[in-house]
């Protein structure tokens, strides 16, 4: 339903007798249910491109992990779940009853969690990996031995070396 020309408006619509609930349905292409596909489709690419600009800096296997995870999350935010809300996969719902093939809705169910639970793990290890988080751990010191000779000697009490040193 787009308006394309005021020829197609719901009458009184210019003169402002609309009911105040009521829209123009040039408005329904901001709805909430319309627009939601396109922001996870441009959220999918933006992830790519973070990716893209962080894989510059980095190298091995940060590099890779981290694309790896943007790719799944790419292809999850991009194809999968605004197939999802476009209703061309119908969800499978275990309490509700599913209408088709209950094998097709569960292996598109997997294909999902599996691709974004996977994209998130993967980015966020590959984030921690670029920001030095899961590095080898910095050596310990050994601890120096302290030698008693080397204790102050301006305490309140006699000190042993000060003793022998007096006999």
């Amino acid at each position: 339903m787009i308006c394309l020309s005021l020829k197609t408006l719901p009458p009184g619509w210019l003169s402002g007798h609309l009911l105040p609930m009521s829209f123009p349905p040039i408005l329904v292409l901001g709805s909430i249910d319309a627009i939601r596909p396109v922001f996870l489709i441009v959220m999918g690419l933006f992830l790519m491109i973070v990716a893209w600009r962080l894989c510059h800096s980095s190298t091995g296997w940060t590099a890779r992990v981290i694309a790896a995870g943007a790719l799944l999350l790419g292809l999850g935010y991009g194809l999968i779940v605004p197939m999802y809300h476009a209703g061309l996969i119908r969800p499978y719902s275990p309490a509700a009853p599913h209408q088709g093939d209950v094998s097709i809705a569960m292996a598109f169910h997997a294909v999902k969690i599996l691709t974004m639970n996977g994209g998130w793990l993967l980015f966020g290890i590959g984030i921690a990996m670029h920001a030095k988080l899961l590095g080898k751990p910095a050596p310990r010191r050994a601890l120096a031995f302290v030698s008693p000779d080397c204790i102050p000697t301006h305490t309140s009490a006699p000190h042993v070396s000060l003793i022998r040193s007096r006999h």
